[in-house]
């Protein structure tokens, strides 16, 4: 056979006359007496390729074994399609079946199948058309995310999945150990003896790179990690995995506002190049949940519809405000006074939530939003302390129907005042001593931030529960590959 060409490639190159083959899964099969035609799909393009099959070319019993789901590989000459749809299709000279699949038990049927069906049936949603489009634009982001940093002179960083540290000062982290169940050959009065364990000490998966990445920007400047990232949290919402991705870059002799400056480019980076790169799928994403919002209640319907939705990004500046003001909007809106909000808004120092967020956004500035000046109560000690001593230098970035989209901040390069803010929150000095040793020697303004690479594809994509935008999601009691 001639070398196989993937259907991507034959929708961009291919001319009627051309003698090709390309190899696939059956999406569906239409047979008559003189003739059938089957929908290929090798996942490297939304669009099926039409495979026009006559009886007395290819055998009777192979095209009988042909069904939806099965694997096939076909040599065929290109000819002009007199269907609608396509503008090309393949004249079957000669079909190899490489993997059958049998009709009573293959779960994904040529029909409509809800997205939990799809979960319960994860090792397989692969192959429908919604997750080659997620999986095709996850791959697109992830190289996005490459080239924009690559192209500012950003060096990708490395960060350490096992670690000895908490970042967040959240305790909901993974422990990792080889100790035997229950350490009960460990104990040491009651305790665990660590000494005992691989690495000698208690050791944890990481909840983010940014501390290690620290130490990388106050040596080579600007720096970013990509990478896995863990969390303990025992929650089984749509917004929520125990594993999920991490974008963080830091930058040395940065301040706030080039923090959100770099934030703003890089947000308005991706969607142009999702909207250059995967347009199509967009699109077909865009009429699922046009359809999938017809059965649900106004109020969970989608607030845009999904390419207008990317459109307001790239064609809105982001509107900068303080905590103080944001929180004086709030508590002086009508939603507030009359108690519509969930969680009302009742002093100043409440943490606020994505009603509050997405109010902002969506109703009272009509444009994405960047919050700064929190209080240094709800937030990390990483944080740099301005000078009310009050509030710190972070900055949350808003989106419309998902609220909080990017977290950061200027990070704390003062020695005094960087230990100081630890002891407060009970983290002591042995445990972050390397930390602190960057701001002893060579200290430098810096800032940085995250993007959680999951929830920017919920927002990206238009799906509603953050375990649609994962391959493998990791979730309470759900660990099955």
């Amino acid at each position: 056979m001639i070398k196989r060409l993937k259907i991507k490639e034959f929708f961009l190159s291919s001319t009627p006359g051309d003698r090709v083959t390309v190899a696939g899964w059956v999406r569906t099969k239409r047979q008559s007496k003189n003739v059938a035609f089957i929908a290929l799909n090798d996942g490297s393009v939304l669009q099926d390729i039409q495979i026009v099959v006559e009886p007395d070319i290819v055998s009777a019993d192979i095209l009988s074994d042909i069904h939806t789901g099965a694997a096939v590989k076909v040599e065929g000459e290109i000819t002009e399609s007199k269907g609608q749809g396509q503008e090309i299709e393949i004249k079957a000279y000669e079909i190899e079946m490489t993997g059958k699949a049998d009709p009573a038990k293959y779960p994904l049927q040529p029909k409509k199948h809800s997205l939990e069906f799809l979960r319960e049936n994860s090792h397989l949603r692969f192959r429908s058309r919604t997750f080659g489009a997620i999986s095709r634009i996850r791959h697109a982001m992830i190289f996005g995310v490459h080239k924009f940093f690559n192209d500012r002179g950003f060096l990708n960083i490395h960060t350490p999945i096992i670690t000895g540290s908490d970042c967040e000062g959240a305790g909901e982290m993974f422990r990792v150990t080889t100790l035997p169940p229950g350490h009960s050959e460990s104990l040491n009065n009651g305790n665990v003896d660590y000494s005992r364990d691989f690495f000698g000490r208690d050791t944890k998966l990481t909840v983010s790179g940014q501390l290690e990445a620290e130490l990388a920007a106050l040596a080579l400047s600007d720096v970013y990690t990509f990478g896995p990232v863990f969390r303990a949290e025992n929650s089984n919402t749509s917004r929520h995995l125990a594993e999920f991705w991490m974008v963080e870059p830091e930058m040395a002799f940065a301040d706030l506002d080039d923090d959100i400056g770099l934030a703003e480019e890089f947000l308005k980076y991706l969607i142009q190049y999702s909207l250059d790169n995967c347009h199509r799928d967009l699109e077909f994403l865009e009429k699922r949940l046009i359809e999938e919002d017809k059965n649900v209640k106004e109020s969970e319907r989608s607030p845009m519809l999904l390419l207008d939705k990317l459109k307001f990004i790239l064609e809105n500046d982001f509107t900068r405000l303080t905590y103080t003001e944001a929180i004086d909007i709030l508590m002086n809106s009508k939603l507030n006074k009359k108690r519509k909000f969930d969680y009302v808004i009742e002093r100043w120092g409440a943490d606020l939530q994505s009603e509050h967020e997405r109010y902002l956004v969506e109703r009272h500035f009509k444009s994405p939003v960047v919050v700064t000046d929190y209080p240094r109560e709800i937030k990390a000690f990483y944080m740099r302390l301005n000078d009310d001593e009050v509030t710190v230098r972070a900055m949350d970035i808003l989106f419309p129907g998902i609220g909080e989209i990017v977290g950061g901040s200027q990070r704390e390069e003062r020695y005094e005042v960087l230990q100081k803010r630890m002891r407060e929150t009970d983290i002591p000095d042995k445990d972050l001593w390397w930390y602190l040793d960057t701001r002893r020697f060579g200290s430098a303004p810096h800032s940085g931030f995250g993007l959680g690479f999951e929830r920017f594809l919920q927002f990206l994509t238009g799906m509603k529960n953050i375990r649609d935008v994962i391959p493998f999601p990791r979730t309470p009691h759900n660990a099955e590959f």
